[in-house]
């Protein structure tokens, strides 16, 4: 599965977050794969996509950075696989 994590940087300061993953990396659980990620540097944001075989398998990479980030984790499916869903009759409005 494919998910789609906003982080917020606690209290708007990424430098927190930078040293601890210049330090120890992303911190990812095995079984989970990182895709990429953007950051929205305004806001304090990165947007990250990352693939697992279920959501709670995220839960451990949370949970070691959840002191300094805030997370919404939305799974999310690529066009193809959605859109295959559809007849043209049956397509969302």
């Amino acid at each position: 599965m494919l998910f789609f994590v906003v982080e917020t940087f606690r209290g708007g300061d990424p430098r927190p977050v930078h040293r601890r993953f210049a330090e120890r990396g992303r911190l990812l659980p095995e079984g989970v794969l990182y895709r990429g990620s953007w950051i929205d540097a305004a806001n304090a944001r990165c947007f990250q996509i990352v693939e697992a075989p279920e959501r709670e398998a995220l839960q451990q990479w949370l949970e070691r950075w959840s002191d300094l980030i805030d997370f919404d984790v939305i799974p999310v499916v690529e066009p193809a696989e959605y859109w295959a869903r559809y007849t043209d009759a049956d397509a969302p409005a």
